[in-house]
């Protein structure tokens, strides 16, 4: 399901098609009643927790209350296609994350074309990966266990939180980039794979740094890179894996989308606020113990990251023909 130029350049752009109404009709009140948004992913972890934050902050600064609904399944896929399916006013907002632009290409199916059915709203936060190992592991830095990878093609296992998991991806771009031989093996969640990470049943992972870093610190793994561009303020003496492995780039990242046909001017109210939000020292703050970092965003810049990485994870996609269970 591929947009045509015209819908992707207008989404990109954030240009909703609206009725013949004056522009500023639509926001002049708005919200004027709760706004729903809704969450792919079950409650009670980092993007639940992030989730909540902003938007209750917003429920605080607007006086209308923005609602969380969850509806974890099908990797965000539920969640994405009721958004698609709302009413174009403002009042069902969808938390966008680096899944979304993963599915696009991983689903052959979906009911839904994520750039032409949901315009981008704002950018949120971003987290990077850290690529570790178990300190047994007989690799101390990247270029080693590049090293040692192509002297043992196919006998170093990676573990991930499931086929299509931002984890996978990026352990598959490091093999398309590096042209290292690496058997998968996915888990249910990322969690167990820190368990046999630590067991020493699977050699390495790419696992969200949140997650890994008690155990970083303890000494229990070993991180090797961090996937962003730039380093982690969380651990600044570790590396970027672009510093071993020029032009790797890979990590999470969140944002707010909305129906297609949403209002220009109501889009351009939320971006205002949640943009405000992030720039709130206490939310920067939380952000920053889950070693996560603000990324306020514009809408038309959103659109441009969505299509990038919707367009990088479908070249890693395709080349290692994965396909979704």
């Amino acid at each position: 399901m591929r947009a045509t130029r015209r819908t992707l350049l207008w989404q990109l752009a954030g240009v909703a098609v609206l009725p013949a109404l004056p522009r500023p009709a639509f926001a002049l009140d708005y919200p004027n009643r709760p706004v729903h948004v809704l969450n792919g992913f079950a409650p009670g972890g980092q993007i639940d927790i992030f989730c909540r934050l902003l938007n209750q902050w917003l429920s605080e600064r607007l006086g209308q209350s923005f609602i969380i609904d969850s509806r974890p399944g099908a990797a965000t896929n539920i969640a994405t296609e009721e958004v698609v399916r709302a009413a174009p006013d403002g009042y069902t907002l969808l938390w966008i994350t680096s899944a979304n632009a993963i599915n696009a290409t991983l689903y052959e199916k979906l009911n839904f074309n994520f750039i032409r059915d949901i315009v981008p709203v704002v950018g949120l936060d971003s987290a990077p990966l850290v690529m570790e190992v178990n300190p047994s592991f007989p690799a101390k830095t990247v270029t080693e266990f590049i090293t040692y990878a192509k002297a043992n093609p196919g006998k170093i296992s990676y573990g991930s939180g499931g086929v299509g998991s931002t984890q996978h991806m990026a352990g598959e771009l490091f093999k398309f980039m590096t042209g290292v031989d690496m058997i998968h093996v996915p888990y249910r969640g990322a969690v167990p794979v820190l368990n046999d990470l630590l067991g020493g049943r699977v050699q390495a992972t790419f696992s969200p740094l949140p997650s890994s870093l008690g155990y970083i610190r303890a000494g229990q793994l070993r991180a090797l890179a961090v996937t962003t561009a730039k380093r982690s303020d969380a651990l600044p003496d570790v590396p970027t894996v672009g510093e071993f492995v020029a032009g790797f780039e890979a990590g999470t990242w969140d944002g707010i989308g909305a129906p297609a046909g949403t209002p220009a001017d109501v889009i351009a109210k939320l971006n205002e606020s949640y943009t405000a939000a992030l720039a709130d020292p206490a939310i920067k703050a939380r952000f920053a113990e889950f070693a996560g970092a603000t990324m306020p965003m514009p809408a038309a810049d959103f659109g441009k990251l969505i299509a990038t990485e919707t367009e990088k994870w479908a070249k890693v996609i395709k080349s290692a023909n994965i396909k979704a269970e």
